[in-house]
C-alpha cells in the first residue's frame, strides 16, 4: 500500500534548526519502501538562513529525509532562476513542473525538471504532475523573467499523458493556493497535495481530495493509496516528532556562520508576528516596520504589506539583526514614491481583502506610519484618512516608504506603480536594524488603524 508523506511551505523554519530537526525527525519516523516523500513548494525561501544561503540550506533537509518528489512555489525564485537551476540540480528529489518556462519558451530547468513523473512503490504506478501559481512573476520580482503558462491547460495535458502510460493514481504537486478547486474540478487527478496557502486543508472537491499542511513544518500528512480504491489521511503533527540530530547540526553550522548575531536593541514586552496579529488590523510588529520605513526616507507615510511580514516567533529580550531579518528576509530596497492625496486615499482603500481580492476575506494588508485610518468591514469603505493630523487633500502630493515589491505587483495596493518611484533607500531588514539602533524598538497599537463593525470598534492587533 503506497502512502504519501506530504509537507510544504517550510520558508523561513530554517532558521531554528530544531524545528527543522523535528520536521526530519517526522519525516523519518514515517518513512519505509513504501513510502513516498512529498513537497508542494515554499520549501526554500524565504528566511534569514535562506537569503545567506541563496536556499541552499534546505539540501540539508531534503537529503536527510531522502525527499521523492517536489513542485515550485513563488519562493523558490527568490534569489533568481539561475540560483534555482543550480539547486536543483544539487537537490535529490524529481522536481516536477508543467507551467514554468524560460524566458526564451523552452522548459525551465529542462535537464532537471520534468513535467510530470512515474514512481512505482508496491506495484502500484503513481503518476505526478506539478504546477506553479502563474501569478508568480507578480508576486516574486525575482521571477521575472520567467514564463508561467496556464496550470489547468497545462496539468490537464501532463495527466492526460500519465493516464496514456496507464498509472494507478494521479497526484498533483499543488502551489495554486486558492486555485486548488478549479485544479478537482477541471482535471482528472487523485489527490491534490497542495500549498500556498498557510491555513491547513483537508476535503473532497469532486471526488477529489484536497490537502494543504500549512505553514513552517507544523504538520506532516500521511495519505494512504489503498488497494481497494480508498483514500485514507492521517495528520501528525511535528511538534511531536523526534528531533534529526544531524540535520540540527548541519543548519546550526550554516547559522553561527551567518555573522548576524549584533544585538540591536532589547524587547521587553514580546512582539507578537504570527498571521493572526499581522493580518487582522493595527499590530506591533506592523508599526514598528511602518515607523522604521517612514523614518528612513523622511517621507510623510509609512507602509508595509502585511504578507511582508513572515511569521515567526515573537521579537522579545535581545533582538539580533538576523531576528529583523527574519521579519522581512527579502533583499528588495525600501523606496520613496510620491502620489496625490486621491491616490493615496485609494492605496489606504486597498488596505483591506474586501477591496483587492487578495488572501483570506477578512485579511487587513496595511501597515501604517504617519497616517489614521478608519474603516468600516461591513461597508467595506474606508471612513477617513489623516495624514500627519490632517485630512487627505485629494490634490495635493504625499511621499511615502514602502517596498520596492509594492511598485512592482498588481496583487497588492494595485494603485502603487513603477511610476510613482521617487527614490530609493537601503534594503528593508538594514532599514530596521538602524532604526532599532537609533531608537530601541518599543512599538505599541496606538490607534493608527481603526476598523468598525455594526457601529462598534473591533479589537486591535492581538498583541496590543
Amino acid at each position: 500500500m503506497p502512502r504519501l508523506l506530504h509537507y510544504s511551505d517550510v520558508e523561513n523554519v530554517y532558521d531554528d534548526p530544531a524545528r527543522v530537526g523535528r520536521l526530519a525527525g517526522a519525516l523519518r519516523s514515517l518513512a519505509g519502501d513504501d513510502a513516498l516523500v512529498c513537497g508542494s513548494g515554499d520549501n526554500t525561501a524565504p528566511g534569514v538562513l535562506s537569503l545567506i544561503e541563496r536556499g541552499r540550506q534546505a539540501l540539508d533537509l531534503f537529503r536527510a529525509v531522502d525527499a521523492d518528489v517536489e513542485t515550485f512555489g513563488n519562493h523558490d525564485f527568490d534569489y533568481g532562476p539561475e540560483a534555482t537551476r543550480s539547486l536543483v540540480a544539487a537537490a535529490p528529489q524529481t522536481w516536477v513542473s508543467a507551467n514554468v518556462y524560460e524566458s526564451d519558451g523552452e522548459r525551465f530547468a529542462a535537464d532537471d525538471v520534468v513535467p510530470h513523473t512515474i514512481e512505482t512503490i508496491d506495484g502500484v504506478r503513481i503518476g505526478f504532475v506539478g504546477v506553479t501559481d502563474p501569478a508568480t512573476p507578480s508576486l516574486n520580482p525575482m521571477a521575472g523573467e520567467l514564463q508561467f503558462s496556464d496550470p489547468y491547460e497545462a496539468a490537464g495535458t501532463a495527466v492526460a499523458e500519465l493516464r496514456a502510460a496507464g498509472v494507478d493514481r494521479v497526484v498533483a504537486l499543488s502551489h495554486l493556493g486558492g486555485g486548488d478547486d478549479d485544479l478537482a474540478r477541471r482535471v482528472d487527478v487523485d489527490v491534490i497535495l497542495g500549498g500556498h496557502v498557510h491555513a491547513e486543508r483537508r476535503e473532497w472537491v469532486d471526488e477529489t481530495l484536497l490537502l494543504r499542511p500549512g505553514a513552517n513544518g507544523r504538520v506532516v500528512f500521511e495519505v494512504a493509496l489503498e488497494e481497494s480504491g480508498s483514500i485514507d489521511v492521517e495528520r501528525h503533527e511535528t511538534a511531536d516528532a523526534p528531533v534529526a540530530d544531524d540535520v540540527v547540526s548541519a543548519l546550526q553550522g550554516r547559522v553561527d556562520a551567518a555573522g548576524l548575531d549584533e544585538v540591536v536593541a532589547h524587547v521587553d514586552q514580546p512582539i507578537d508576528r504570527s498571521e493572526p496579529a499581522v493580518f487582522g488590523g493595527e499590530a506591533r510588529i506592523g508599526n514598528f516596520v511602518a515607523d522604521a520605513y517612514r523614518w528612513s526616507l523622511e517621507t510623510d507615510v509609512g507602509l508595509q504589506n502585511s504578507g511582508g511580514i513572515r511569521d515567526g516567533p515573537p521579537l522579545s529580550g535581545d533582538v539580533t539583526v538576523a531576528d529583523l531579518v527574519s521579519v522581512i528576509p527579502f533583499e528588495e530596497h525600501v523606496v520613496r514614491a510620491e502620489l496625490t492625496g486621491a491616490e493615496l486615499w485609494e492605496v489606504f482603500r486597498e488596505s483591506a481583502a474586501a477591496v483587492v481580492d487578495f488572501g483570506e476575506p477578512e485579511w487587513w494588508h496595511g501597515h501604517v506610519s504617519g497616517a489614521e485610518l478608519r474603516w468600516d468591514d461591513d461597508a467595506t469603505e474606508l471612513l477617513a484618512a489623516r495624514v500627519g493630523g490632517e485630512p487627505i487633500d485629494p490634490e495635493a502630493t504625499y511621499t511615502i516608504a514602502t517596498s520596492a515589491y509594492l511598485l512592482h505587483t498588481d496583487h497588492e495596493f494595485p494603485t502603487l506603480e513603477e511610476r510613482h518611484r521617487a527614490g530609493e533607500g537601503d534594503i528593508q531588514f538594514e532599514v530596521l536594524a538602524a532604526y532599532a539602533r537609533e531608537f530601541g524598538i518599543d512599538a505599541a497599537v496606538d490607534g493608527r488603524i481603526e476598523r468598525v463593525s455594526g457601529g462598534r470598534t473591533a479589537p486591535a492587533g492581538a498583541d496590543e
